[in-house]
Formats: structure tokens, sequence, C-alpha cells
């Protein structure tokens, strides 16, 4: 038996150049392995120029003809001149999709297969693309060295492989050392987009590939199936083929000819992106070019969804569950463009528009720039972004744009100016699919894009009536011919962490259950599991270290009142997280793990994020940091930070002229407010900026790959915490490892948030469709209304419908309510709780449920009207109510202490979800307590073994201020002086003499306040800010 690298060679080859293959033999052997030449390249030129010429001839006699008159005998060599240097201006892969122009000749250098069959003398130039199969291709006249196997589109090398077989004690390895070591990245051949499009290392296990040779820096990325094969949940490599060679999917899918024209008219993108970089203190933007070809799952992804939607047209789900920073971005693009042009056996395109939206206020950037990014005709993309509205959203869907970017919101005003549309046909992909797909939004976007004719006659045969006999001016007509599935749509959703509702919206049904229900899974899997083990992705918890916050409470006032004891609790935690103390001393740990690890990483490129669990607190951790920086001007050079949060935040320990805003407080280099998306992202991703500060923004669909550690103070469950923390795992050139410091989170916390979406998530069973009948039933047992109400609130909007409102509507829209809210203000404060979340139970459930299906009752539509506007009418029952406590306590002790570190590990097996019913109301738990008594067991929740030098030390200067005879004075200051001019110039003194007194009296706690001149200023800047509030408020 064979087992020569020479005998892999042979069967790759004899595939390639089978029918199937669609190749031609230039160089290779015959299957009784006899070398054969039938071609043979110019090795300078790194070209078959015979071949070149011949297919232009075939496919454009006349052009052909009226080149080789002007250039006489020189017209190959002028061809090649023309060539070269229109590759060397616009790169190969323009020049493959453009070809070339001379001296008014348009000379076409490859042609691609057309989308329809209607244009015979097109598909009869695809098909005279000479596709070429050299082996021991030589690349240079430098040196004997050849390559072992080159494909080439007439005559031109654009894919190079390395062949290696493990049976001769060699595998990809040595074949990505030969491409670095002896592929020298000066040859004229290896040029950037010169020549090959892309490099493959193949063995007979597993593929790799780069699209561009750097020498010993060159990056090369599995492109192999996945343990499980392709789109399956699994880790990676290959799965074993019982058929042959585990991985012949390389040539006998991928490289076969209709695959390779296709990857390099519609995959392969050359793109570019701006960059900094610093030289002698000059930061300079540069602009790169990369070529983008496709991972494995991404080729496939597309691959299958495209056969998917052409054996079924539109009407079809399609969930795909692909791991966060698995480039889910490019992929929505790739299927976008496909979208956009596919047709179906009889030549009539399947989809008129394709439409992208996401489930943010403001459009996407990154999602925008990417899409764009993708050479395409102009006018072919619309993005809707926040310099356009809902307005020019409904006229990019009327003026039939091939494809449309836009945020999910904008179809709630939209639908009012969108035509009625009638055999349209629409492909709408949602990116991140686990968030906002139940709402009024994710509603209006179904309704506003129906096929009226085809909805109408729908509801025409479930009704039992005659079509002429629908009235569509009826506003429950409207609504019920609105609900459920509709044929003209597919929608393509994804996310990495689809939950149970995602599933049964958009999830593929793959079996049945003894009981009959259904199994549902996602379309395609590329899993978080197999991206981590292909090094695709950084597994953000393999460095994972958690803090035990330990602090003590203690009461200062007589006044012990008994309160609320959940809210109590609440609020005594609330009033330690924002104490100046508790961040000042986290921000000095964050500080010291990003000076001393953080900075360094990437090629001291590394970036940090720290998570907030409130807006204010977010402001406070930015002040403290900027505060830091400043008192440490040497350690903290180059360090700067950013703050992201939504709407405006006053802090009363920082009283200001103006609330804080996310704009005024990020400046740009030239120290331009910040105002937009992309100008945030790019000055974050500059050398200007090394720590972004964050509360519930920039927690998902984040890619900045310099972000290496993230800083946790905020409770993470299920789907947030891995968004948030896998806003890490993005890799770039030098960045190998990412670190967590978890100061709210424990380890089984985020393994528990984590173990659903490690593998795949599947489904089994479907949401029982008439809980919501059940809902209404609970809310009824309240009494709050009867029907006569809603019949009279129904008849009321009815009434007003197209018309002008008067002053007086929403004075009578709101009376009617009134009876009904003074009936549930009678009821008990648990009755009133249950009542109003029974009432938004109810509406939650109908919103969902008729996205499923049709609900063919009038009462049921005219009651959930009703109900959505009582829901917020309803007072809140109490659970919500702030407890002020915050004169009647001081904090006493603090301190952090590390309880794990390491990886925190995943098992390795799918998730089984089932639906909820839902029906089990929210009960607040009101048992009362002393304040005391909570304040006690909030401590003994907190524990810790305190020391002296753990005590605040602000509690006693605090205590002996307060005592003080200069305290009118200092109220007087407070009250009428800016926090800057208090802290900064009329405390100072009166701190020395104060903290002097207490070091006399009590050496051991206060004598590091005299030994650590930052802890003194930290000390005194956070006395100062809590005094100043207290002041004030006195």
């Amino acid at each position: 038996m064979d087992k020569s690298e020479k005998r892999f060679e042979r069967d790759i080859e004899a595939f390639l150049i089978s029918p199937q293959g669609g190749y031609v033999q230039f160089n290779g052997q015959d299957a009784d392995g006899n070398w054969v030449h039938s071609r043979q390249h110019d090795v300078e030129k790194c070209i078959y120029m015979d071949v070149l010429c011949e297919f232009i001839a075939k496919t454009q006699p006349k052009e052909w003809a009226k080149y080789t008159r002007y250039y006489g005998d020189k017209a190959a060599e002028k061809l090649y001149h023309r060539l070269e240097t229109t590759i060397t201006n616009q790169g190969l892969l323009h020049v493959l999709r453009n070809g070339i122009e001379d001296m008014g000749c348009k000379l076409r250098v490859c042609y691609f297969k057309p989308e329809s069959r209607l244009n015979p003398e097109a598909m009869e130039r695809y098909e005279a693309n000479i596709l070429g199969c050299t082996r021991q291709f030589r690349y240079s006249t430098g040196n004997t060295n050849t390559i072992d196997m080159v494909l080439s589109v007439n005559g031109i090398p654009v894919v190079a492989l390395e062949l290696k077989n493990q049976l001769t004690g060699q595998d990809c390895a040595c074949a990505i050392n030969q491409y670095k070591n002896d592929r020298s990245s000066k040859e004229f051949a290896f040029r950037p987009n010169h020549r090959f499009l892309v490099y493959f290392a193949v063995d007979l296990y597993e593929v790799w590939m780069t699209t561009q040779l750097a020498d010993g820096s060159t990056r090369f990325m599995p492109f192999n199936q996945g343990s499980n094969g392709a789109g399956q949940s699994g880790g990676a490599g290959n799965p074993a083929n019982p058929n042959g060679y585990v991985t012949s999917y390389l040539w006998e899918e991928v490289l076969q000819r209709d695959s390779l024209l296709d990857l390099i008219q519609r995959f392969i993108s050359n793109v570019k992106e701006k960059e900094t970089e610093e030289k002698n203190g000059v930061v300079k933007t540069i602009t790169k070019e990369k070529m983008l070809f496709p991972r494995y799952h991404q080729y496939d992804v597309v691959r299958k969804v495209l056969a998917d939607v052409k054996q079924n047209g539109p009407g079809k789900n399609y969930l795909i569950q692909h791991s966060a920073g698995s480039g889910k971005s490019n992929s929505i693009a790739w299927i976008a463009y496909r979208l956009a042009s596919v047709h179906d056996d009889n030549d009539n395109s399947i989809f008129d528009s394709v439409i992208v939206v996401t489930n943010r206020v403001v459009l996407d950037s990154q999602l925008q720039d990417t899409i764009n990014s993708f050479e395409h005709q102009a006018g072919l993309v619309e993005a809707i972004d926040d310099k356009k509205n809902s307005h020019t959203l409904a006229e990019a869907i009327n003026d039939k744009k091939r494809i449309i970017i836009c945020t999910i919101q904008k179809f709630l005003f939209a639908k009012k100016d969108m035509e009625i549309f009638r055999g349209r046909k629409f492909a709408i992909i949602i990116d991140e699919a686990h968030q906002g797909q139940n709402g009024e939004s994710a509603k209006s976007l179904r309704r506003s894009l129906i096929d009226m004719d085809v909805a109408t006659k729908e509801y025409a045969a479930e009704a039992g009536i005659a079509e002429e006999d629908v009235d569509l001016t009826d506003d429950y007509i409207n609504e019920i011919i609105g609900q459920g599935r509709h044929e003209n749509q597919s929608f393509f959703a994804f996310t990495a962490t689809p939950k149970g509702q995602t599933i049964e919206n958009f999830g593929t049904e793959v079996g049945v259950k003894p009981d009959g229900e259904p199994i549902k899974a996602p379309f395609h899997v590329y899993s978080m599991r197999q991206a981590i083990e292909e090094h695709y992705i950084l597994d953000v918890l393999s460095n994972y270290t958690t803090i035990k916050e330990a602090f003590k409470l203690i009461r200062v006032s007589e006044d012990n009142p008994e309160l609320i004891e959940g809210q109590t609790s609440r609020a005594l935690f609330k009033y330690y997280k924002k104490h100046g103390y508790t961040i000042a001393q986290k921000t000095e740990m964050i500080m010291a793990n990003f000076l001393e690890n953080c900075r360094y990483q990437i090629d001291r490129k590394g970036k940090a994020m720290i998570v907030a669990d409130s807006r204010a607190n977010a402001v406070r951790y930015y002040l403290a940091v900027k505060r830091y920086i400043e008192a440490h001007p040497d350690e903290c050079t180059g360090c700067d930070a950013m703050i992201a949060f939504s709407g405006e935040v006053t802090l009363e320990d920082y009283p200001s002229d103006k609330p804080f805003t996310e704009a005024t407080m990020n400046l740009d280099e030239k120290g331009r407010y910040i105002t937009t998306d992309k100008m945030f992202r790019q000055a974050f991703h500059s050398n200007q900026y090394n720590i972004l500060v964050v509360a519930n923004k920039y927690q998902t669909g984040f890619d900045e790959p310099l972000l290496h550690t993230m800083y946790v103070d905020k409770k993470l469950r299920d789907v947030t915490a891995v968004q948030t923390l896998s806003r890490l795992n993005r890799t770039c050139p030098g960045k190998s490892s990412t670190f967590v410091l978890d100061f709210e989170n424990t380890e089984e916390d985020i393994r528990d948030a984590f173990l659903p979406y490690y593998e795949t998530t599947i489904l089994e069973g479907s949401t029982d469709l008439n809980k919501v009948y059940d809902l209404r039933n609970k809310i009824r047992d309240y009494m709050l209304y009867n029907m006569d109400d809603v019949e009279t609130f129904n008849a009321f909007m009815a009434a007003q419908a197209g018309k002008k409102q008067d002053a007086a509507a929403l004075g009578r829209l709101t009376g009617m309510f009134r009876p009904v809210i003074t009936r549930y203000q009678q009821l008990t404060e648990e009755e009133r709780y249950v009542a109003r979340d029974y009432v938004r139970k109810f509406n939650g459930a109908y919103s969902y449920i008729t996205q499923l299906v049709r609900l063919h009752d009038k009462d049921l539509f005219d009651e959930y009207q009703y109900t959505l506007h009582l829901a917020r009418l309803l007072p809140p029952a109490g659970e919500n109510e702030i407890v002020d406590v915050e004169d009647k306590i001081k904090l006493e002790y603090a301190s952090l202490t590390e309880t794990f570190k390491g990886a925190i590990v995943l098992d390795e097996k799918p998730t089984i979800l089932t639906p909820t019913s839902g029906m089990t109301p929210k009960v607040p738990n009101k048992k009362k307590d002393t304040l005391q008594s909570i304040i006690d067991k909030v401590n003994e929740r907190f524990n810790g073994n305190f020391t002296d030098s753990d005590r605040v030390i602000i509690e006693g200067i605090y205590q002996m201020f307060m005592k003080d005879a200069d305290v009118k004075k200092f109220k007087k200051y407070a009250k009428d002086n800016s926090t800057e001019m208090f802290v900064q110039s009329l405390f100072p003194d009166k701190f020395k003499d104060i903290v002097t007194q207490c070091f006399l009296d009590n050496n051991d706690s206060f004598s590091k306040l005299f030994n650590d001149p930052d802890f003194y200023q930290k000390v005194q800047d956070a006395m100062a800010a809590e005094l100043y509030k207290a002041l004030r408020k006195d």
C-alpha cells in the first residue's frame, strides 16, 4: 500500500481533474503515476499567459481581435504589462472581478456564474473558464523550491496548497513552518493580493489557512469543520470520513470549480481598516488592507442557508447560534449579499429586499461598516442611521432597495408611511436575536411587511368567510391578519446566546418527543467550545479572579425604625457600593492591576473595561480613575479613561452646575466632544484611551480586540454574563490571554451563566398557547374592570382614529381608568403587586403568542388593547419604594479578599431548555424588622475577618469633625462654595489638624496616614466629599 505524500497529492489531483472537480491538469501524474506536462508557466512572471490569452480569445473574440490588431505580435506581452500594472494598482481580486482596460479594449480575465439562466451567453462564458491544477509549482527564479499544488484561474495562480502526510512523519505544523521559513514574503509571487489569494496547509486530519505570507509573523487559522461536522455542536478538528480522507471536504467542496469561482466572486474581500500608529511621539492614522477569506463555519452557514432558501423559498426561519467573537458581522454581510441576489429554479428572485435589523437605539456602526466594506454596486446598500428618520426607512422599503440596514425601533414609526405590499418578499436578518423580538417594534416589523393579498386569503379561510367580505378598515381584522408567521417573510436570526423563546420562534424542528411535542434546535451552530479550541476566540474564563466584599455597617442614629427587610437590605448594600471609600479601595486594586499587568499586554496596547452596576457608580469610578491618574502622573503616563452610559447623571456627592453626560465627559485627541458611536469606538481603539468605564452600554456587540482585562463590579446573570465577558474574547496579533477581576460574582455564578451556551442550546416542548386565557382569568379574579369597560375604551379609541386630537381627549381617556385605579388601590399591597404582575404577564404572553399563531378572538384582542393602557396607568405597589437610611448609618470596616483564582471549567454537553408556564406571580417580601436587626443581618452576610487596617479611617475622622467647634463654619462653607473649592482649598488645613489629633489618640489605626502620602490624599478627598454632602444636606 502506497502511504507516501505523493500518493496523497495524486488522490487530491485525481478528484480535481475529474468532471466533478472541473479542473484541467497542467502538471501532474496520470493514473499510472506517469508525469504529465500539458502547460508551462512563466516562473518569473508567475502566470500562464498562453492560458489567459486562450481564455480571452474564446470568450471575447471581438475585443481580442481588436486588441491583436492594435498590438500585433506583441499582444501577449502588452496584455501582461497592462495586467500587471492594473493588479499593482487595484489588486488581483479587483482584476478577477472587473477585468482590465487597455486602449479602448475592455478585457475580462474571469467570468462568474450568473444568478439566473436567462442569459445563455453568460452561462457559456462562465463554462469557458479554464481552472488549472499544477503540482510542484515553481514560484521563483532565485531557487528551485516548489509548492506542492497550485490552482489557477485562466492562468493566474490563486490558491496554494502545501500537503503533508502523518504516515511519513509530517503534518500541518510542518507545512506552516515551510510557509513561514521557506516562502519569503519578498518573492514576487507572494505579494499580497498580487497572485495568490489564499494559502492552505493540509494533512490527513486538519486544514489551516492564511491570506498573506509574512515570514515568521505569518498567522495561520484553522479551516476545519469541527469534531462533529460542520454546523454541529462540538470541538476543534474534523469528524471521521468513512468514504475517504478526513480533509477531503477541502478539495471536494471548497476548492471544487464552481465553489472556488463563487468564493472569488462573492466571499473573498479586500478590506481596508484605519489604524493609529505612534512614531517619535507623533500619532498618525494609516490605512491597512487585508484579504478576508471566510472561516469554514462562515462558508458553510452561507452555503447551507442559500441551499435551503433555494429549495424552500421564503417563509422559513433560521436560527444561527454562532459564538460571540466568531465573525457574525461578516457572516451577516455575506448572507445579506447572497440573499439579495438569489434566484429560484424558475430564475425568479426569491427576495425583493434584505433588511438587516439590530436591537440598538443607535445603529451599530461596526455592523454597518462591515456590510459596506464588502465590494458592491453603488446604491445597493441603504443604511438608516441616526441621521435618518423612520420615513427614510419606509421610502427605502417602498423603493425596493436591495439591502437595508436599520434599528428595529424605527419600524414603530415607519409603518404609517409604508405601502400595502402585494407580492413582495422579504429576508429579515436579525443581529443579537436573543433580545427585543417580543415587543411592539418586532410586531410592527412583521405587520409592516406582510403580503396583504396572501394574508387576507389566509384570514378568510381561517375565519370561514369569503375574501371579499374581509374588511381591511377594521382594526381587529388588520391586527389578526398581521399575527402569526407569514409566507413572504424569512427570518435569519443570529445570536450566541439563544433563549427558549428565541429557539421556539426561529429554531428548526429536529425531532418530536413521545408526547408529540416538538424538539427545536438552531439551524447552524458554531459553538463557543469549538471557537475556543480553534483559537478563533480566547477563553475568557481561563484566568478569572473573584473578590469577596466584606464590610460592617453601624447605626449612628438613635432612631431605630421598623422597615421592610428586602428593600432596606438593598439600600444598605447600595450605600456600601457607592461609598467614597469603597470606590477608592476598588479603584486602587483596579489601577494597581492595570499598571502592573494589563497595559503591558498585546505589545503594550492592552486596554481594560470597568463594568459598573449603575450609571451613577460608573461616573464615580470614572472620576476616581481620573483622580488616580492625576495623582500618579509618572506611573500613569499614557493612561486615560473613557466612560459610556445613557442619559444624564446627577450625583449628590459631586454637586455640579450641569449633569454628567457621556458626550461631555469624552473628548477626542483634538478636544472635541465624542458624539457618535463610530467616533467613540475609534477613540477607544486609538492610543489616546486604554480604560473604559461602562454602565449597561458596550456590553454587547462591541468588538475591540485590544480589550484584555475586565473589572466587574456588577451582578451578571445568564445571557448578560456571557455577552459582557465575551467582549474580551477577540483575538489579534500579540494577544494570547485575558484577565477578569470580579468583585460581585462567584465562580459558581459565572459557570452557571456560561454552561447553556458553551455547546448548543436545544428546546424540548412548546409554549402553551392557551396560557393567555389563563392569565386573563387570573386578572379577572381581582374584579378591576369588566367587558363594558373594555368595550367603552375600544369604542372611544376607534372614534378617535383618524381625527385630530382635541385638548380634552387625553383627559377623557385617562378618566375612563380612574374607577379601575381606585378599585386597584383598595386592594391590599400584596394583591396590588400580584394583579399588576398578571396584567404585565398577560400583555407579554399575548404579544409573544401572536407572533407564533393567529388568535381569532375579538374579545381577547379588545382586552389586550385595554390592558396595554392599563399597565401604564396602574401605580407601582410599593415594591420599588426608596428607603433612605444614609443619615442613620456609617461604614466602619471594609475589606476585599481574593476567593478564587484560576480557570472556570465548563462541561462539554448540550443544554436542554423547556418552556416555562410563566403563570406564577412575583410576590414581594414585605417582612419587616428594625433597622438595627437588618444591619446585623447584612453585616453577617458580608462578614469578614477585619483588622485595624480594614477600619474605615474616614469614620473616625468624621465623628471627630462633627464634634469640632468649627463645624458650623464649615456648614456655611459647604453651602456657599463648589465641591472643588471645599475639597481643594477650604478643607485640607482642617483635615490635617483633625488627623493629627486622631493619630495622637490612636497611633495604630492612623499611622498609615502619615506613612503613605498617596493614602493620605485619598482619605482626605473621600472625607471631604463625604462631609460636603452631609453638611449641605444639614
